[in-house]
């Protein structure tokens, strides 16, 4: 919409389309409130979006020149007796900091073989359009996979089948027939993309053209002209299949907006080597690296520890680690408990780590053999699936539009109307806003907390397996190669973020530097780079990025200086989940 078009009265004026802006912005909408939604950038999502590789490059380049400096304009002629303004920051000053960027591709294109038609076929769910189109198109590549891999599909479904039903029968537990029951009730709520990766080898396009790709080296000039089939997200996280944010997606019905991927496989990373997690019962009976008393031990403590007891109770003011210890649990059991099902410290207390684990174990199940879904295109998809909602239901949209500065009734303590950057005077009666516009009114004296990011596209992925289109989540503790505890994300060509024969990885963990000085260390010993000093038989990284990001758990404002009807949303935090962020919209 045109800026001279806007009405100059709203009930809502929310400035920032991250995603508590912008699930705001769905639920005004949605009771019938009038809501005016504008960014200054370029692009929705804010520091949630995802960006193609060619966006990435020009975002790089943006944020390394740095915002040109502006003029703000005197806007005193538009004010009323007993009123004064609020001038207003740009957020992007010190949002992200340390931009390090690596190239290791060689720099010429080298012949590929054709895939002419594989690319035909896969490129229009790459267009970024409609929902409803990706899923027409999606549906139709599903149902020809489907008929030239029936046999084979129709005998891997009756093996996996067996297996559970295996699985379930020893441990007849009551709770997981009414587990799976619930899971089969409301699956249809969600639009998942393929469960397991045998349903990911269906599609032959991403399969047999990741095959073919990694025959040959994948230069720098393939990844910039193969660059719109990257969605590559600024920030790295996951949903809990019964978190809020799924739930919120569900009861809205947001979902019909979007497709996600179940994560396949949970690794951790423990003596130099990586291990693959046992997290369903099925899991734990087909682990080879557990023996038969410890897959005892690990059913019996899952399956006491999911309601709370007085034992409990008695740890309270234990660490988790100590309670682990005194339930007979042997070294293994701690780290994949603690680290990979909790993903707690050892200094955290029993009940923070009991209740994390059992989130954990209330989310198996419901659409998978794990807990976690993935959005395909990349997370920056949900913030836009709730700005879609609130434009169906009236929201006016304006991006590359911002806020100058705020009109406040000095007598209320409210703010009574804003002043947009072209000059216009709008009413409201709330102003939702991003907290790096309020660089002027901070008055937080705690310092700044920062996340170090990590991009990597890579050749392969870090732990080989009999399928190619694997998504995993990797935990890292501390002190394995980094001081602070790293959780990895690792990301296939049928997700929708990289291109055939590629890896899109991401790390994320608390700053103590830079984030090259926190995380190259851990990048070098897990992926082949030329800083590598042991050679072969790890993935090599074709491209990195690295970048410090403000941590969002930390308010970098204070409420109390400001009006009453003035809500700050802060950005993302360096958790995997997005329950903080969904309590402040309720807040």
């Amino acid at each position: 919409m045109a800026a001279e078009d806007l009405p100059s009265e709203f009930d809502v004026v929310i400035l920032g389309t991250g995603l508590t802006e912008s699930v705001v912005a769905a639920a005004c909408s949605r009771v019938g409130q009038k809501v005016l939604h504008l960014d200054r950038r370029s692009y929705y999502a804010a520091n949630w979006a995802s960006f193609t590789f060619n966006a990435l490059l020009t975002w790089i380049q943006e944020q390394q020149e740095g915002p040109q400096p502006e003029q703000v304009p005197d806007w005193s002629s538009l004010l009323e007796e007993g009123e004064e303004l609020i001038h207003l920051s740009n957020p992007d000053l010190d949002s992200i900091t340390n931009i390090q960027v690596f190239s290791y591709a060689s720099e010429e294109e080298e012949e590929v073989p054709d895939t002419t038609k594989e690319e035909a076929s896969a490129e229009g769910p790459l267009e970024a359009e409609s929902a409803d189109s990706r899923e027409e198109e999606s549906a139709e590549a599903e149902e020809e996979s489907a008929e030239a891999e029936e046999g084979s599909a129709e005998a891997e479904e009756e093996s996996a089948e067996a297996e559970e039903g295996s699985a379930e029968a020893e441990e007849g537990s009551a709770e997981a027939q009414e587990g799976s029951a619930e899971g089969q009730e409301k699956e249809q709520a969600i639009n998942l993309k393929g469960e397991e990766p045998e349903e990911d080898q269906s599609h032959p396009v991403s399969t047999s053209g990741q095959s073919e790709l990694t025959r040959k080296k994948i230069s720098y000039a393939q990844l910039v002209k193969e660059g719109r089939r990257f969605n590559i997200d600024l920030v790295s996280k996951l949903l809990f299949s019964r978190g809020s944010l799924v739930d919120l997606l569900i009861r809205s019905n947001v979902s019909r907006y979007t497709e996600f991927k179940n994560v396949t496989r949970i690794l951790t990373y423990r003596h130099g080597n990586l291990q693959q997690v046992p997290c369903s019962r099925a899991d734990v009976f087909a682990s080879r690296q557990l023996s038969v008393v410890e897959k005892r031990k690990l059913m019996r403590f899952l399956t006491s520890c999911v309601e709370e007891t007085e034992t409990d109770q008695a740890y309270s003011n234990h660490p988790y680690l100590k309670f682990l210890q005194d339930q007979q649990l042997g070294d293994n059991l701690q780290h994949f408990l603690l680290h990979s099902i909790a993903m707690v410290t050892e200094d955290t207390p029993t009940e923070a780590g009991l209740a994390a684990t059992r989130h954990f174990l209330r989310s198996l199940g419901r659409y998978g053999n794990s807990p976690f879904l993935f959005p395909v295109y990349g997370l920056g998809e949900i913030p836009q699936c709730f700005c879609r909602m609130s434009a169906v239901f009236g929201g006016i949209y304006c991006l590359r539009h911002s806020v100058s500065c705020l009109i406040l009734d000095k007598d209320a303590n409210r703010c009574k109307a804003v002043i947009d950057s072209r000059g216009q005077r709008i009413s409201c009666s709330h102003f939702v806003v991003e907290d790096g516009y309020l660089g002027s009114k901070r008055t937080v004296t705690t310092p700044t907390r920062l996340l170090s990011r990590a991009v990597l596209i890579t050749d392969s992925s870090v732990l080989s397996s009999d399928s190619e289109q694997q998504v995993s989540m990797v935990t890292i503790p501390p002190g394995e190669a980094c001081q602070s505890a790293v959780k990895m994300v690792e990301l296939c060509s049928s997700t929708m973020t990289c291109m055939p024969g590629t890896y899109l990885v991401h790390l994320t963990c608390q700053s103590v530097s830079s984030a090259f000085h926190d995380l190259s260390g851990l990048v070098t010993r897990m992926f082949h780079t030329p800083e590598s000093q042991e050679p072969g038989g790890r993935p090599a990284v074709l491209w990195s990025l690295y970048f410090n990001m403000v941590d969002g758990s930390v308010p970098r404002v204070e409420g109390q200086g400001l009006p009453s009807n003035v809500h700050v949303c802060s950005g993302p935090e360096g958790s995997l989940d997005h329950e903080h962020n969904i309590k402040q919209v309720r807040f």
